[in-house]
């Protein structure tokens, strides 16, 4: 893949991302997908319901943590790149996607 200017296509819902931040995101995603592969596999293996809730707990975090990554990116670059163009229609499109979030 080649490296990305960090740009957004509100008309086609898509975002160019550097290499960098495609990376991070996609290592993030994997070890998550392995977190919740080890739940399933404690749910097979028939663990302890709070050793299994602990570890649900931290796939909860680290989806957390992946969603304050990505849309710090996206503030850095599509909304403020909207902004300055003066596109403000992102800016509500950004509070309710942070409404969506805090439910």
């Amino acid at each position: 893949m080649e490296d990305k200017k960090s740009c957004c296509h509100s008309a086609h819902r898509t975002k160019e991302r550097s290499e960098k931040e495609y990376r991070d995101l996609i290592n993030r995603l994997s070890r998550i997908e392995g977190q919740v592969r080890g739940i399933r596999k404690m749910v097979e293996s028939d663990a302890y319901c709070p050793d299994i809730l602990i570890q649900v707990s931290a796939v909860n975090a680290a989806l957390n943590s992946f969603n304050k990554v990505l849309l710090g990116n996206h503030i850095r670059t599509c909304v403020a790149e909207d902004i300055r163009a003066g596109k403000d229609e992102t800016i509500d499109e950004l509070v309710k996607t942070l409404q969506k979030l805090m439910r």
